[in-house]
């Protein structure tokens, strides 16, 4: 699969966490901000950082906003600078964008200039760690438009030994296993005859209430 190109702008704690992420995730990324020290210390973990001014339209323009798949405002405490930011980015032509928000008022100021996704890191961190500690066999949590999530979590005890073609998972589930971790690396779409080891995880999709049924 051909890696995304990333445009994070901010490198704060959340910023330089999710640039390099993404790189070590083998994507495309590009740093920005405006502390030359920052990008310093970003710049052996990502494809290019840079120092820039982001609240200035001519000097964001020169980074060829649109060549990037997704843009990520990460700026933290300066309401401001997030909301002009994301204002120049959208008139630039990024395809989709992703923005750190510090409180309903700045997410719903941001939802309205055409930001695609919001995120709460203090509350989501919040909610994912409720999740596992009431979960705890679920490693990682994406929420889906409508009533469905994919999950990363530990097979389940009896299905080792058993394939999905054995366990006929999508009727009897009413799930899709869309990779298997397995030893370090991901088997993407793996054939339906591949027996499940002890110490897989399995990347699920489905329903809510049928990933709760498979937790349980």
């Amino acid at each position: 699969m051909k890696a995304k190109q990333f445009l994070v702008v901010g490198l704060g704690r959340f910023g330089m966490s999710v640039a390099r992420s993404l790189s070590d995730l083998g994507q495309e990324v590009m740093a920005v901000d405006t502390d030359a020290a920052l990008v310093d210390a970003m710049a052996p973990h990502v494809m290019q950082a840079i120092q820039l001014d982001v609240t200035d339209e001519e000097a964001l323009s020169s980074l060829d906003i649109q060549n990037f798949d997704v843009a990520i405002v990460s700026i933290g405490q300066n309401t401001r600078d997030s909301i002009l930011v994301s204002v120049l980015l959208k008139e630039l032509g990024v395809p989709y964008l992703v923005a750190r928000v510090n409180d309903e008022l700045h997410a719903k100021v941001l939802r309205k200039v055409g930001v695609d996704r919001v995120i709460f890191p203090e509350q989501d961190m919040g909610a994912r760690l409720a999740r596992s500690l009431l979960t705890p066999n679920v490693l990682e949590l994406m929420e889906l438009t409508g009533d469905y999530q994919i999950v990363e979590t530990r097979v389940p005890a009896k299905w080792v030994g058993h394939s999905m073609l054995d366990l006929d998972v999508r009727r009897r589930y009413g799930l899709n296993i869309l990779a298997i971790l397995r030893g370090g690396r991901f088997l993407v779409s793996p054939a339906p005859d591949i027996p499940f080891e002890t110490n897989d995880n399995v990347l699920v999709m489905g329903r809510k209430d049928d990933i709760e049924r498979l937790e349980s």
